[in-house]
């Protein structure tokens, strides 16, 4: 691996640590909070492409499993992912990769602006939101044991936010897609 990739990835892991320590927002009777982790993961994807981007969020899960305090909440430890939120922190590794194969094959077809824009919304919303709760949607339900048609439900309350998330991963990527390419690398 080369240290630019090294680098990058190190990078983007840090930025998810520096959203994920923005103070969690809890909404009553659901065990996940509001976080701002997830927008780390759809950039790390989107601007870093499948592998980078999965790695990033990889790293960030490693520092999170051998203790340090980079879970929202200054949460960390293995327990972390035996909770509530552990199929929504694993589903973000897998919704990087598919960010980032999405974003290389819808945005490098693109010739105008707002189709490479559409082609990061269009891969931020499927991997940052659809895998990434196709991963948390059946973790909750087991853990809580309240059913996977309940939990589809409560979590039903974050898609709103999550598409904020979206629309502005998809932005800040398309931006510096402009200045600075790496979909290419």
């Amino acid at each position: 691996m080369k240290s630019q990739n090294t680098v990058l990835i190190a990078l983007f892991a840090a930025l998810i640590v520096v959203l994920s320590l923005i103070p969690p927002i809890p909404l009553p009777g659901i065990p996940v909070p509001i976080t701002l982790q997830t927008l780390g993961a759809m950039l790390a994807g989107a601007m870093l492409g499948p592998w980078r981007g999965a790695l990033a969020c990889l790293l960030y899960l490693v520092l999170a499993a051998i203790g340090l305090p980079v879970l929202p909440g200054g949460r960390g430890g293995l327990g972390a992912f035996m909770g509530p939120t552990g199929g929504f922190l694993i589903g973000m590794v897998v919704g990087a990769l598919v960010i980032g194969w999405l974003t290389r094959t819808l945005v490098t077809r693109a010739t105008r602006d707002w189709a490479k824009l559409g082609g990061y919304l269009a891969a931020c919303i499927v991997g940052g939101i659809l895998v990434v709760y196709a991963f948390g949607v059946p973790w909750l339900a087991a853990v809580t044991k309240m059913g996977l048609p309940k939990a589809a439900t409560v979590v039903s309350v974050f898609v709103p936010g999550d598409l904020i998330k979206a629309v502005v991963a998809a932005w800040v990527a398309s931006r510096v897609e402009r200045v600075w390419p790496m979909l290419g690398r």
